[in-house]
């Protein structure tokens, strides 16, 4: 485990952001019913005996906005959640490619880093 980093101030820092991607996650979409690891996006809420050609567009349009929003949500949340695994496991803040430690700066900036900044994508 890393000693020349505050764990405690990162847990900490992980736990907001992980409520707050929650948070976001719940507004455009759900847990998959079939597999609580998986979200999916909300499917547009309208009548469609009743709906125009336009409407209906719109809300096509709305629900594939909400996919991509959710995709992106939901790879920020798994990587948080990794990151938290990662405290527990006494291997958070090291790189994943080359096993040195991840500079805290970039750890600051990106508490769920999973790379060093040489390593970065």
């Amino acid at each position: 485990m890393r000693n020349d980093i505050d764990i405690n101030y990162f847990k900490g820092k992980l736990g907001e952001e992980l409520s707050l991607v929650e948070k976001e996650l719940n507004s455009v979409g759900r847990k998959n019913p079939d597999n609580k690891l998986d979200w999916e996006a909300e499917p547009a809420d309208f009548d469609t005996d009743s709906a125009d050609s336009s409407e209906t567009a719109d809300k096509m349009e709305e629900f594939e906005g909400n996919t991509a929003v959710l995709k992106e949500l939901e790879i920020r949340y798994n990587d948080i959640k990794d990151a938290l695994v990662k405290i527990e496991n006494g291997t958070y803040g090291i790189c994943e490619v080359a096993g040195e430690p991840i500079e805290e700066d970039r750890l600051i900036a990106n508490q769920a880093a999973r790379t060093c900044k040489k390593h970065m994508k």
